[in-house]
This record gives structure tokens, sequence and C-alpha cells, in this order.
């Protein structure tokens, strides 16, 4: 092996670089990547999360807040009103969901990229909440669901101090 060959940009890098730029030029290698674009088209609607099992695409997008005494989670629902979404609380599990419809059916849209349809996101929280004492408020397209703890749980609650490194008790 000569030592010239593994030195970018000598003769071999560039035959290289001619055959692929001749690659690029082949009618199969256009009408491969014409294939490609055309199944990536096709297919954009599908990544819908109930339909593949993902959890990339979850919505509506939520904030989860801890204090000492409660969480808060706040939900993004543009467009929606109260009456579109059930909040359900059950053995820890808080549940959002409802239905955002399309403002008109016409089907003369160009490009849509809103979401509209049935949707639901779970959140697990631990048992020690009070589930007599939560509240849920919507205003401008924003619900924020607050979920306070049990005594129990509050009083559980220890912070551990974190010593500097070398230095011991």
């Amino acid at each position: 092996m000569n030592v010239r060959d593994l030195i970018p940009g000598s003769r071999v890098h560039r035959d290289v670089s001619r055959s692929v730029r001749s690659e690029s030029l082949s009618p199969m290698v256009n009408l491969h990547r014409e294939m490609n674009r055309l199944f990536d088209n096709m297919f954009r609607g599908f990544d819908d999360a109930r339909m593949w099992g993902s959890r990339q695409t979850e919505w509506p997008k939520i904030d989860v807040e801890e204090t000492d005494k409660s969480c808060r989670v706040t939900a993004e629902l543009p467009g929606m009103e109260e009456n579109d979404v059930e909040v359900l609380l059950q053995d820890g599990v808080l549940t959002i969901r409802g239905e955002k419809k399309l403002e008109s059916e016409s089907q003369d849209r160009t490009v849509s990229e809103r979401f509209c349809g049935r949707f639901e996101r779970q959140l697990f929280f631990d048992r020690e909440i009070d589930h007599d004492g939560v509240s849920a408020a919507f205003k401008n397209g924003v619900l924020t669901v607050t979920i306070p703890k049990t005594a129990q749980a509050v009083e559980r609650r220890k912070r551990i101090p974190i010593n500097a490194a070398g230095k011991a008790h």
C-alpha cells in the first residue's frame, strides 16, 4: 500500500469523488431518491403515537412542578374550551383526555400541521397524594391541575445535607 493513498486529496480520492459525482447523475440513483421522497411524504401522517406506540409525539405538552406540599401539572391546549377536556385521578394516575376538533371540515387545505383528534396523557404519581384536595383550572387554553400531597408524605420528606469532598463529621 502506498502512503500517498492515505492522504486526502490524493489521486485515489479524486477518482472516488469523480465516480460518486457520475453516480449522482445516474437515472437509477435519481429514481431511488425520488422513490424515497415519495414514501417519506406518504408515511409522514403515520407518525401518530397511538398507532405505533411511540412516545415522541405526545400531545398536549405539559410541565410538572413539584414543591414540598403539592405537584402542579400545566398542559397547553390551544383552541380548546374546558368542556372539551376531561381530567381524572385514580390510584395515583392523572389522566388528561379530550378531543380537539377542526373549526371547518373543508378538504381544500393544502398544508395542515395543526393537531386535531382525540388525545390522552397519563401521569403516574406516588400513592401519597390527597385525592380529595385535587383542583383544576382552565384559562386561555391552559389547563392547570394542582395535586396536594398527604400530610404523611410531607412529614416523611427529609433534606439530606451534602458534605464537600474530604470533609467528614
